[in-house]
């Protein structure tokens, strides 16, 4: 095959420094703002941050999603408006379902801070079926044990969301979903199948080929519908699989906020300026205010 026959689109990433770390974002972009219901994709890191410093990203709100984290190295400190709090750890799976809304905090744990933390992972927000936005918020840790891993020789892929290779992950799917963890060692190669309406790689790190194509670090690579392909590695690789089902309807992303309805974001916006979203308890004394101008927004 041609790359012609393998890429629907690429899609660079947007790089944002925040102190310490980086981020790599190659969704919502202007070429495209939904892969599946995946709608924000993030590479956090890799960073080894300061000794005595780490990630403080302060409570903020979201509407109409689920956010999905998943960490390669390091740790965060989830707590949100439910009251949770919960730490992931790599290969672990946290799921918060924002619903009519929610709020939530993100930190490097105390018990990591004094060594200097190391951020390495994923984030990416996943668009609500329209019977669901407004849902009552939720969240959801999912263990790496839990999660199934498929192994062939030189490589093994973990199903963080939905059905892959034979095998389902228990995590919660609101509309037809795929998401793995493909990691390559010298010489290894997996299947990449036609299953999903909509489906996408992202190497993190390491070195990849598709059916011979070479694959470029940080770049999120579209797959045209019905086409079954080869992931390979001759050095050693870490490749993102995500995608499902196509939506009829668009979602509009501004901030934090994601909804199918504009006046619904724009109802967000003054809840929060208002201070009308709940508190996160064991951390409300700050939060981030809205912005001006936001990073993340949809090109409709």
């Amino acid at each position: 095959m041609t790359n012609d026959d393998l890429i629907l689109q690429t899609i660079l990433p947007v790089s944002h420094d925040l102190g310490g770390f980086k981020v790599h974002r190659t969704l919502p972009n202007k070429q495209r703002t939904m892969v599946g219901p995946f709608l924000f994709f993030d590479q956090m890191g890799p960073a080894q941050l300061a000794i005595g410093n780490g990630v403080d990203v302060r409570p903020h709100p979201h509407i109409n999603l689920a956010t999905v984290t998943y960490l390669y190295a390091g740790g965060l400190d989830h707590r949100d408006s439910l009251g949770t709090n919960a730490t992931i750890a790599p290969g672990a799976v946290n799921l918060m379902t924002a619903g009519h809304g929610i709020v939530h905090s993100e930190r490097s744990p105390l018990s990591e801070r004094a060594a200097g933390p190391a951020l390495s992972g994923i984030q990416t927000w996943i668009a609500l079926p329209e019977k669901d936005e407004e849902m009552d918020p939720a969240f959801e840790h999912v263990e790496k044990a839990a999660l199934p891993t498929v192994e062939t020789s030189n490589a093994r892929a973990r199903v963080i969301m939905g059905d892959l290779w034979g095998v389902s992950a228990p995590t919660t799917t609101y509309a037809s979903t795929i998401y793995a963890d493909i990691v390559l060692d010298a010489g290894g190669q997996v299947p990449i199948d036609a299953g999903a309406d909509e489906r996408a790689l992202y190497l993190s790190m390491g070195e990849a080929t598709l059916d011979g194509m070479t694959l470029e670090p940080m770049v999120l690579y579209v797959l045209k519908p019905g086409i079954s392909t080869s992931l390979k590695s001759a050095t050693g690789a870490r490749v993102m699989l995500c995608g499902g089902e196509a939506f009829a309807t668009p979602r509009h992303v501004w901030w934090n906020f994601v909804s199918s309805s504009r006046e619904r974001i724009n109802e967000a916006k003054r809840a929060w300026k208002a201070g009308a979203f709940p508190k996160v308890p064991g951390d409300d004394q700050e939060w981030i205010p809205i912005p001006e101008i936001p990073l993340t927004v949809s090109y409709p």
